[in-house]
């Protein structure tokens, strides 16, 4: 059993997920927190490597797109192989939804769209403290492209659900998530990039051009009437 099953989702509304009301406050984010707060962290790491570190401008950027890179990777890892959890159990049912399976139900919840502050917070000091270990000093440049590769996965994740198809080259980005949304849920994983879709073969099957949305209108709105429960 997935962990979120391919049927009609819930445009309205959004759902209780704790009864603490501080924990269920906490689940609910403004996307400008997030991209403030990795953005900003991401220029200070890049400052300090240069101005107190003694790194070179082309070194640390040379780092920095290691880390960007890095992002990729594990965002289609995270989302294909954690967000997707079997739910073969009741607790692991409730996390799988929790973290992942109540965006598939209610992907117009604009307040659900990024992990919370704090825990984004907490996550990132693990990883510079594990990359610290691993890297060295070089941890300023490659943690600040890992950030950043953060950040912009969330400024599109939001934009794809929020804003309406462009006319222009991004809309690749738009079709792409929505195929994993209302189409094929075990492939597209892929958000802020399908590169390792391709890389590992889960690009979706070839859509009909009457499928997809139309530049102009919202995936969610083109797409609520196609999705079914298997």
């Amino acid at each position: 059993m997935e962990s979120t099953k391919l049927k009609r989702p819930k445009h309205k509304g959004s759902p209780k997920l704790f009864e603490n009301p501080i924990l269920e406050k906490l689940t609910h984010t403004h996307i400008s927190a997030p991209l403030i707060i990795f953005f900003g962290t991401s220029a200070a790491l890049i400052y300090y490597g240069i101005f107190e570190k003694g790194f070179r401008t082309p070194e640390i950027l040379a780092w920095f797109a290691g880390g960007l890179l890095f992002f990729t990777l594990i965002e289609y890892l995270a989302h294909r192989y954690l967000y997707h959890i079997p739910a073969t159990t009741p607790r692991r049912q409730k996390i799988s939804y929790t973290m992942h399976g109540v965006h598939h139900d209610y992907p117009k919840d604009k307040s659900r769209l990024a992990m919370p502050p704090v825990l984004s917070l907490i996550v990132a000091s693990v990883l510079f403290i594990i990359y610290r270990a691993i890297l060295g000093d070089y941890v300023f440049g490659f943690l600040a492209g890992f950030l950043v590769g953060y950040a912009s996965y969330l400024a599109v994740h939001y934009s794809v659900h929020a804003f309406k198809v462009p006319n222009n080259f991004l809309k690749i980005l738009w079709h792409h998530h929505s195929i994993h949304h209302y189409r094929e849920p075990d492939r597209a994983f892929g958000v802020s990039s399908p590169f390792w879709d391709h890389v590992f073969r889960t690009m979706p099957r070839e859509t009909p051009a009457s499928a997809k949305t139309a530049v102009g209108k919202s995936i969610d709105d083109d797409n609520q009437g196609k999705a079914h429960t298997h």
